[in-house]
């Protein structure tokens, strides 16, 4: 599985776990240099405390694009140190 956004890979993975129809990356396989953490946190009852990231590829920005849960609850400890994507990053194999 591919994350494109502005034209370039962000991440690749063969091992990617769907969650209510997300791809969550493993950390390793997300290109860090186009990651920029942010103070936005969202709340999911069953997955816990969400943090974002920005993504800034070749000087575009898109804010809270990805994000990733650093400590899930246990019913979603299968996604702890993945990263997922929305808000225009094309998810394709």
């Amino acid at each position: 599985m591919k994350a494109i956004w502005n034209n370039q890979v962000i991440a690749e993975s063969n091992d990617t776990v769907v969650v209510e129809n997300n791809h969550y990356f493993p950390k390793e396989s997300v290109k860090a240099e186009y990651l920029e953490e942010t103070d936005t946190h969202t709340t999911c009852p069953w997955k816990g405390l969400a943090s974002y990231y920005t993504l800034n590829v070749d000087g575009k920005i898109n804010p809270d694009a990805a994000w990733y849960y650093p400590q899930p609850k246990d019913a979603a400890v299968n996604i702890t140190n993945y990263v997922a994507f929305w808000k225009g990053v094309k998810i394709t194999d």
